[in-house]
């Protein structure tokens, strides 16, 4: 199958050919049909984060397709459905495998390239919102990188519950879209400090969950906007992951939990899980529009290092698609 690999000295990649998945009695082939970027790619590029034990070396962490084969053991699926899923790398490719309880249908309102910009971002965002978060209707909920691809799916997630969003983000364009998704308060961290907005948005009593992708630089800022019980889900260090000087005090003087998370390295079963969570929450919301995948640009694979340079100047506000031809 063709496949698009990494070439060594540049880094730069390429449409090449690798070998056809192996199918397991509890798998589903699938024909990709397109993928969805993620940060973790452009790490994973340079051998900065390699793939758990056993998975695809290939690049892409979700796609959608059809199924193209059945493993003997897989009931309720059959050659032809649409499916999306996420992977722990293979996505990058014309052909993937995935276990059959991954596997999510697609709603016949959504093409192939929105259902590829679903699972990565709104089973991450599931995960750390009600699984480790708890947000609860009536709470409020900080988003720093409210436009990217979690952070949008987060706002409209957090909105179908009835909580409050306030969110970080560096451009009006990218503030106005996450006000449109349901965030009601858009801060830009390019002004200053984002703590007193936070404060004066909530008067004075601080968020009860904040979603963290920056890191070390927003420690003091996070741990000071946070209400008593709030918890800080720590998702990225894309700031840096180093903190000198930290006031263990104010963790227990607010009894505040810090979360570190990570979606790829989860058990199997646990991804299972999460998706038939997400499923059962999701699937209705997505046939009816009131959630919807944000989708910033659409690329033909050919294009996947400019894709990925579009990427890496954090332009896209949304998702970042390539089509698989």
């Amino acid at each position: 199958m063709k496949a698009i690999l990494v070439e060594e000295n540049s880094k730069n990649l390429f449409i090449g050919k690798a070998d056809m998945p192996h199918l397991n009695k509890n798998e589903l082939l699938v024909k990709v049909k397109a993928t969805a970027l993620n940060r973790a790619d452009l790490l994973q590029k340079r051998g900065l984060y390699p793939p758990p034990p056993g998975a695809s070396p290939i690049l892409g962490l979700e796609m959608s397709g059809m199924i193209e084969e059945v493993g003997e053991d897989v009931t309720g699926w059959q050659k032809g459905d649409r499916v999306c899923a996420l992977l722990p790398g293979g996505g990058y490719a014309e052909y993937a495998v995935i276990p059959a309880g991954m596997a999510i249908r697609i709603p016949e309102n959504l093409s192939f390239e929105e259902a590829a910009a679903i699972p990565e971002v709104f089973l991450t965002a599931f995960l750390n919102m009600f699984w480790l978060g708890k947000l609860k209707k009536g709470e409020t909920i900080l988003i720093h990188a409210g436009a990217s691809g979690v952070g949008t799916a987060a706002i409209q997630l957090a909105r179908e519950i009835g909580a409050r969003v306030i969110v970080t983000a560096g451009t009006e364009e990218k503030r106005s879209l996450c006000l449109s998704l349901g965030a009601e308060v858009a801060i830009d961290y390019k002004e200053g400090p984002f703590h007193e907005k936070v404060m004066d948005a909530t008067s004075g009593k601080g968020v009860n969950v904040i979603f963290d992708f920056i890191g070390a630089p927003y420690w003091d800022q996070n741990i000071d906007s946070l209400a008593a019980n709030g918890k800080l889900i720590l998702i990225g260090t894309m700031g840096g992951s180093k903190l000198e000087d930290v006031n263990l005090g104010k963790l227990l003087f607010k009894r505040i939990q810090v979360i570190g998370t990570a979606l790829r390295s989860q058990p199997v079963e646990k991804k299972i899980a999460l998706t038939k969570d997400l499923a059962e929450f999701a699937l209705a919301k997505f046939e009816n529009a009131r959630l919807k995948p944000i989708i910033d640009r659409i690329w033909d694979w050919e294009k996947v290092n400019e894709a990925h340079s579009y990427m890496e100047q954090n332009k896209n506000a949304g998702k970042i698609v390539l089509r698989i031809s």
